[in-house]
């Protein structure tokens, strides 16, 4: 066993004692299929905020069964991407304790990047690497500002949140930037549907595969738990701590950029306006998802639940006739339900055990 994987067990093991999961018994019989040892197995951490999905989609459809159309219900996921693909990445940023609160300003600037790149001549598709390699350079930027200053990563990306967005507004002169080549491939097939699904649907679904895998079965992602449970055990266990949040922030502005990518392929202009308070939603849907502050664990696909959740209801505002005004309230309020049910569920598993 190596040292990152020791480090790992010490710190779940640190958790189930303390009931930080949720547990049913099993049979004598399947008691081999549990951990050694243990007659119980832990339920998925991202049951909870499905089954909260399914009773908000459930909620609205029964009194408006229009809602349940195929046409309506994909095009309110398709409106979850960008939230969703920030999300993704995020996951792996509060696994270690550590926030970004700069995604949306990224997020802006890689849009404006790339709509200049490509109203400059520049090919749509050459365009898509410079878009992710100005995100990556984004995120690199934000955890060497956090380490060299020894600084909390909430304060340096509160600050590059104003910075990026700044420097985005400043590229395009305050305007949408305009004048695209909207015939190219680039526009058609990436801002369109393909087999009858939203092109970004796709990379959404390729996205979470990837990085729950990555965050959930891989040793960078044992690294990434092992930080965000003890930072001091993980140093003293030999983990290149420096080095994993690097590539775990670089990854977080990874998933940024390609929802940059994809809102310039969808909308075929950069607006430098566009993300304002994504940040906060991406934060939310990790945080319904089942992700928390206190670092450790996260779960990539309840995060994308959690932005389907918050896509959903601003949907179904729209079908109750719920005023626009409203539209901030009934999200906050269905943040606090879902977080509030999952807790229960938690502690009612602990109760159990």
């Amino acid at each position: 066993m190596t040292e990152t994987d020791r480090a790992v067990d010490d710190a779940e093991g640190a958790r189930e004692q303390g009931g930080g999961g949720r547990w049913f018994r099993l049979s004598p019989g399947r008691l081999r299929a549990g951990r050694p040892g243990n007659g119980r197995r832990r339920l998925p951490d991202e049951l909870g905020v499905l089954v909260v999905l399914a009773l908000v989609v459930a909620g609205i459809g029964i009194p408006y069964p229009d809602f349940l159309d195929s046409d309506n219900l994909l095009s309110t996921a398709h409106n979850s991407v960008y939230i969703s693909l920030m999300a993704c990445g995020m996951v792996f940023a509060l696994a270690m304790r550590e926030v970004d609160l700069s995604v949306g300003g990224s997020y802006a600037m890689c849009l404006v990047v790339g709509a200049l790149l490509v109203r400059e001549g520049v090919a749509p598709w050459l365009a898509v690497p410079a878009v992710l390699l100005t995100g990556i350079a984004l995120g690199v930027f934000n955890v060497l500002v956090t380490t060299l200053l020894a600084l909390p990563s909430f304060i340096v990306t509160l600050g590059t949140l104003m910075l990026f967005r700044g420097v985005g507004l400043a590229l395009a002169d305050g305007k949408q930037i305009t004048d695209l080549p909207l015939d190219d491939s680039f526009f058609t097939l990436a801002g369109g549907d393909a087999a009858g699904v939203p092109f970004a649907l796709w990379v959404l679904l390729a996205v979470v595969v990837v990085l729950a895998v990555l965050l959930a079965r891989t040793r960078f992602g044992a690294r990434v738990r092992a930080i965000g449970s003890n930072p001091d055990a993980a140093s003293f266990s030999g983990i290149p701590v420096v080095r994993t949040r690097v590539q775990a922030r670089a990854l977080s502005a990874l998933t940024t950029a390609c929802a940059a990518v994809l809102a310039l392929a969808y909308y075929g202009a950069g607006d430098p306006t566009l993300g304002q308070g994504y940040e906060l939603q991406a934060i939310a849907a990790c945080i319904i998802g089942g992700t928390p502050l206190a670092g450790g664990r996260g779960s990539v696909v309840g995060a994308v639940a959690g932005a389907m959740i918050l896509s959903v209801v601003a949907s179904g505002l729209v079908f109750f006739e719920v005023p626009i005004n409203w539209t901030s309230f009934a999200t906050g309020g269905v943040i606090l339900v879902a977080v509030a049910a999952d807790s229960a569920l938690r502690r009612g598993g602990r109760r159990r055990h």
